[in-house]
């Protein structure tokens, strides 16, 4: 029987990182909402940075997959709620810039690469 697991530390730095900062992004969406324009985006941020989060954990390409399109809407539904008006405000700055970061830690070439050839 497989063994599913929360994080994988044998996967490339790039991946271990996204799949914390997916588990964090889902409890800060879940504790304080995200920004979004209709509550069903919202959920699906959320639901799917941590179901795709643990789905990469466990080399899961529906995860990977899953984890990339939630991270993606997310960044799109920030600029969606406040425009480019949230370049100017800190808090949107930081959002922006943890969001950003989750996005390219997993479309880095290293956790393409990685997916690409051993995730199922």
């Amino acid at each position: 029987m497989a063994e599913n697991r929360w994080m994988n530390p044998h996967q490339p730095q790039t991946l271990v990182s996204a799949v914390i900062l997916c588990y964090i992004d889902a409890v800060f969406g879940l504790l304080f909402g995200v920004a979004a324009r209709s509550g069903l985006v919202g959920l699906f941020i959320v639901v799917g940075l941590a179901v795709g989060g643990f789905g990469i954990a466990n080399e899961k390409r529906w995860g990977y997959a899953l984890a990339v399109a939630a991270a993606v809407i997310q960044v799109l539904a920030l600029f969606s709620v406040f425009g480019f008006g949230l370049l100017v405000s800190f808090g949107g700055l930081i959002s922006l810039l943890f969001d950003a970061a989750l996005v390219a830690l997993l479309l880095h070439p290293e956790s393409r690469d990685y997916q690409r050839i051993w995730f199922r």
